[in-house]
């Protein structure tokens, strides 16, 4: 009887151990999609360091910072691109910042899809009246 009891109490003994969290761990993608979003922030933080610091320095040297003055300078090419570029890099990396917050901190899967669907039509969204304005300007068509 008392092997009967042993044997009982060890079954009821390896019950939790199969209950432990890391059991209910999930596996999440290979570790290579971490990684390369990993590469993709850092990349996108780089470029829009430095294109905020061409922006600064560029904005510092104009004469004046009225519409004509700012309409004329995004006129050039050598300013416009850099500008475009300068909101793409920005967006993109504010949509990658974004995306790791939902996914680290929101758990709820519907609510997760909702922040990530409402993340990036807010980024592409900004960054398309961003871009538009751009070249109204760059394009000469900066009339009121």
């Amino acid at each position: 009887m008392t092997n009967e009891v042993n044997a009982a109490a060890a079954v009821g003994s390896a019950a939790p151990a199969q209950e432990l969290p890391t059991a209910a761990a999930r596996p999440s993608g290979s570790a290579r999609e971490g990684a390369e979003h990993w590469w993709h922030e850092r990349l996108s933080a780089l470029a829009a360091l430095l294109l905020w610091i061409w922006f600064a320095v560029s904005i510092l040297r104009l004469p004046a910072y009225d519409h004509a003055t700012i309409a004329e300078w995004l006129s050039s090419p050598l300013c416009a691109v850099p500008m475009l570029l300068l909101v793409a890099a920005t967006f993109w990396h504010l949509r990658l910042g974004l995306q790791v917050i939902v996914d680290d901190y929101v758990h709820d899967e519907g609510m997760k899809l909702f922040s990530t669907m409402l993340i990036h039509f807010a980024a592409i969204l900004g960054a398309a009246f961003a871009l538009f304005s751009v070249l109204k300007l760059a394009l000469g068509a900066g009339g009121d």
